[in-house]
């Protein structure tokens, strides 16, 4: 090398950490990136005859030309096994199976996926002859599907029934995955070593293999059970795993969907009765009417509850053989409570003496033990009111007298014996899952406080004999100031009762429905709100605090005191709280700074302090702009799309609600509060059951049971069983023709289609 071309000084070009290119470089031959396989003429021969099906010219070609490679792919990695599958010529599949050294790769998924069960078959044996725990397992490099995708999970994923059918009898078998909330040994184990992304995708596809209808369908003897059971916990793992929300969604509805669809099949009272009496998957059953009813208000199965053949048999059920009340002037209907409480002593006595009456069957219907308890609690409202409104102007320092109180304390009684009743019936769970339990509760309790601070009143009246005590002189924790603060909110949660008989009405129920989600809204930006007011009260709950009681006169007399408003923390939180409402004055960011003395005793100085005042009326501003313009209209403006997505899904959301509603009166009492407290034959026996853990419905003509209960059981089982048959023959044969006419749809929009081509390619030529 000469010396113009290597330097003394230059390094070693081993040295350099990339090298410069001169003029003289050479030319880069441009080289792909990816490398795909290519097929050779004798290869493309082979696709093109084993994509005609000519098995014949296919032998004679390999004949012809002995070295084609049997497995090779072209450019997308397709084999001439797949062509043959995705051609469905079994005759083809069947002789390159006898090809030795053949590779079946994943055309086994592939003839899943295309439903195809006698080629699979032919490849699954081939498979087992190479390798009998092969076909078990997915295939490790696949460009179609991951390696965890068995030819069951994949059948299960498209509902090829037939090829469930098949590969289970081969013993091929899928476990349900585990939730996301599961913290077993072996889940904890996956998540500690386990790749994130492959371990929740692989649960994702397990969930849509196990959910789907035909899988469903083949792998239990209750599908409407199990779907109920697995939309619940796709639903909730949709909040575990956000990553995939929307897909573990749409599953949960696609089987919620599944078990509606299975109802609609049904064609008689005798079939849809059938189902909702079915007890399994409920704990406690026996104490409802319609346990798999239950079940699914439970798991909040919205649309199978609203179902026009679930509502045949609810609304039979409630009405009972009371036909002539639907009939009835919207009027009368509203007279029948009134009517209804001059028989309420009527009611309670013939429970009491004549409990087998016809009579007292009559008015053990449901939507008549409404009518009775409305009836009743009209009563309740009418005396708590009677004495909410005594006059308190010379009322002595004792508990009040009127007569009512009585009354109101047995009333009171009733109504705790109910909530209990209820409590044992429903259980624990299940009682505290309603909010108008939760309503119950609390009014109750504040009424027993009032009862209890009555008590108090006249036990301290009695020893300290200051019963004539003028009010303005009693202690601000009085027993009858509390008494009378507990009995005002305890009247105004018992009218506010009155919103729960309003989910019957087609109109006031979706009203009632919007303001309680309008409420849970509320409750999401009360966290919002919080945040806002404590953040703006941390910082000015003291600035204002050296002028607190100042007294400011102007020129013409005129006084101006400090308003407290960031004087102290308290005083700071009532300012920002009631600024949201827009009821806080304008002069709370005033400063207010006392007259200061002049150069001569009669002469004053105002001084003022403007920076301080201009970042408290800084800091006023921004808080009613964050709160009043941006937030408080946020709010609006949720409510206002709750209440929207209500509307759209009105019959929806008021029928389950309606629903609900009939199912709890369906275990009341016959006899409303305070008649309930009165121990008749039939609450006793029912009681006694209960206990013994044989109780019939309450208020429900049911026959006692007898000790033939086991076989009634098991044919009632097989009933059921032969019912679930014919559902899921029916669902298949409506989504067959559903499919057969979609499919009809498209290859006749297809044929438009090319015809269309057609004609403006002869359009063009001429």
């Amino acid at each position: 090398m000469s010396k113009e071309n290597n330097p003394p000084n230059a390094q070693p070009p081993k040295s350099y950490p990339y090298r410069r290119l001169t003029e003289e470089a050479d030319v880069l031959v441009p080289r792909p990136s990816i490398i795909l396989p290519q097929l050779q003429e004798t290869e493309k021969r082979f696709f093109e005859l084993v994509a005609s099906g000519d098995v014949l010219a296919v032998k004679d070609h390999l004949q012809q030309n002995p070295n084609t490679n049997i497995n090779c792919t072209n450019f997308q990695g397709v084999s001439a096994l797949l062509i043959a599958v995705q051609a469905h010529s079994d005759a083809m599949v069947e002789f390159l199976l006898t090809r030795p050294g053949i590779d079946i790769g994943d055309c086994a998924l592939h003839a899943v996926k295309d439903n195809q069960p006698l080629i699979l078959k032919m490849l699954l044996d081939k498979t087992g002859e190479i390798s009998p725990s092969l076909e078990y397992v997915g295939v490790t490099h696949s460009s179609d599907f991951p390696d965890y995708v068995t030819p069951l999970i994949l059948a299960a994923q498209c509902g090829h029934y037939e090829i469930i059918k098949l590969l289970i009898e081969r013993g091929h078998s899928m476990s349900k995955p585990h939730p996301p909330s599961c913290r077993c040994s072996e889940c904890r184990s996956r998540l500690e070593h386990d790749d994130l992304l492959h371990a929740e995708s692989l649960r994702l596809n397990l969930y849509r293999a196990v959910a789907n209808p035909a899988y469903i369908c083949y792998s239990t003897h209750d599908p409407i059970l199990a779907a109920f059971q697995l939309s619940k916990e796709l639903k909730e793992s949709s909040f575990l795993v956000p990553e995939f929300r929307v897909a573990y969604t749409e599953l949960s509805e696609e089987v919620s969907t599944f078990a509606v669809d299975l109802i609609a099949c049904v064609r008689s009272t005798n079939e849809m009765e059938l189902i909702l009496t079915q007890s399994a998957g409920l704990h406690s059953s026996n104490v409802f009417q319609f346990p798999r009813l239950t079940l699914a208000l439970d798991y909040k199965q919205k649309t199978f509850v609203a179902h026009p053949n679930t509502q045949q048999i609810v609304e039979a059920a409630w009405n009972g053989d009371w036909h002539e009340y639907i009939i009835k002037p919207r009027i009368i209907k509203l007279l029948y409570p009134i009517g209804r409480a001059f028989m309420l002593p009527i009611i309670a006595l013939m429970s009491l003496v004549m409990p087998n009456s016809g009579l007292i069957t009559f008015w053990s219907i449901p939507l008549n033990k409404m009518l009775s308890h409305i009836s009743s609690y009209l009563i309740f409202l009418i005396i708590i009111f009677l004495e909410s409104n005594l006059d308190k102007t010379k009322q002595k320092r004792r508990p009040p007298d009127s007569g009512l109180e009585p009354i109101i304390v047995i009333f009171v009684a009733g109504n705790v014996w109910s909530l209990i009743r209820m409590f044992i019936l429903l259980g624990p769970y299940r009682f505290f899952k309603s909010l108008w339990n939760w309503h119950g509760i609390i009014n109750n309790v504040l009424f027993l406080l009032t009862f209890l601070f009555w008590l108090a009143s006249y036990i301290d009246v009695r020893n300290n004999d200051q019963q004539d005590l003028e009010r303005k002189y009693w202690h601000h924790l009085d027993p009858l100031l509390i008494a009378e603060g507990c009995f005002s909110i305890a009247t105004i949660m018992a009218y506010f009762k009155l919103m729960f008989y309003c989910r019957l009405n087609y109109y006031m129920g979706p009203l009632q429905i919007s303001l309680g989600k309008m409420c849970a809204d509320l409750a999401k930006y009360i966290i919002i709100f919080v945040i806002v007011i404590i953040s703006f009260s941390a910082g000015m709950c003291r600035f204002y605090q050296y002028y607190d009681g100042m007294v400011q006169i102007d020129e013409n007399q005129i006084k101006t005191q400090q308003v407290s408003s960031f004087v102290d923390f308290a005083s700071t939180l009532k300012t920002f709280f009631w600024a949201i409402l827009c009821m806080s004055p304008l002069e709370s960011a005033d400063v207010v700074i006392e007259n200061l003395p002049g150069e001569t005793p009669d002469t004053t100085i105002i001084n003022t302090h403007e920076f301080t005042e201009a970042v408290g009326y800084i800091v006023f501003a921004l808080f009613e702009v964050l709160i009043v313009v941006m937030i408080l209209n946020m709010l609006i403006a949720t409510m206002s799309a709750t209440f929207q997505r209500v509307i759209d899904n009105l019959d929806v959301e008021w029928t389950f609600g309606k629903t609900d509603f009939y199912m709890e009166f369906m275990l009341q009492s016959t006899t409303p509060s305070p008649f309930n407290l009165v121990p008749t034959p039939s609450g006793i026996n029912n009681f006694v059951n209960l206990i013994n853990g044989n109780a019939d419905t309450p208020g429900c003509c049911k026959t006692n049971k007898t000790p033939f209960e086991t076989p009634t059981k098991k044919m009632n089982d097989v009933e059921y069983a032969a019912l679930m048959t014919l559902l899921v023959q029916r669902y298949f044969r409506e989504k067959d023709m559903a499919e057969a006419a979609s499919s009809d749809f498209d290859l006749l929009r297809q044929e438009i289609h090319e015809l269309k081509n057609l004609l403006s390619q002869i359009v063009e030529e001429k």
